[in-house]
């Protein structure tokens, strides 16, 4: 990525004025499937950290990359916000659902780093393929999807939510995906939970056989 699209993203988050908080990814919140407590997680293109966080508290030991540190200074602040550090968490083994019904919390940690996607995904426990969950919300790089795919550990989950030409009006520009682009990019690999269409976004929860 070039320093002028840093710098841009830079002055994106400088200028948000929406208030972060802690959320779940898109695409769970709308197919409402449940993650389990604890485990690797990997949050790419994290922003300001809002889907990190929310993990971080549901046991997750996440790491948060984006190119912006400008976005991942504000992570970090709401991560310390909401009580959640750097360090490894413990987890009881239950389920996190979306509406918060788990029968005992647990506590995860949320680190964050800038990195540069052209220069690939980090990779879990020094390789590809150990990250419990991995979530990709609203950065799209169909350069990046067969290595999005690999870093889903077996059992892991992919959570992914790109801006898409389906219910898109006006001009779609060159950065939207196309009908049945995330089904046919990862349903040959992982077994494919919930997909949706619409509105302008195109949404997929998988889990790795």
């Amino acid at each position: 990525m070039s320093v002028e699209d840093r710098q841009r993203w830079d002055d994106r988050y400088r200028q948000a004025s929406t208030a972060i908080e802690p959320r779940p990814p898109v695409a769970l919140e709308l197919s409402g499937i449940a993650v389990p407590t604890g485990g690797r997680a990997l949050d790419v293109a994290c922003g300001s950290g809002s889907v990190s966080v929310w993990l971080a508290q549901r046991g997750f030991e996440v790491l948060g990359v984006d190119v912006s540190p400008v976005a991942l200074a504000a992570a970090r602040d709401l991560a310390s916000a909401h009580g959640v550090d750097g360090t490894a968490g413990k987890t009881d083994g239950t389920l996190a659902r979306i509406d918060g019904t788990a029968t005992r919390k647990a506590a995860g940690s949320a680190r964050f780093e800038a990195i540069d996607l052209d220069d690939g995904l980090p990779r879990g426990d020094g390789e590809l393929g150990r990250w419990d969950l991995v979530v990709c919300q609203r950065f799209r790089d169909p350069a990046h999807y067969a290595d999005l795919a690999a870093a889903v550990a077996p059992g892991g989950l992919l959570v992914i939510t790109v801006l898409s030409t389906v219910g898109h009006v006006g001009d779609p520009g060159p950065f939207r995906a196309v009908p049945g682009e995330l089904v046919g990019a990862f349903g040959g690999v992982l077994d494919i939970l919930w997909s949706s269409e619409a509105d302008g976004e195109s949404h997929l929860v998988a889990r790795r056989p």
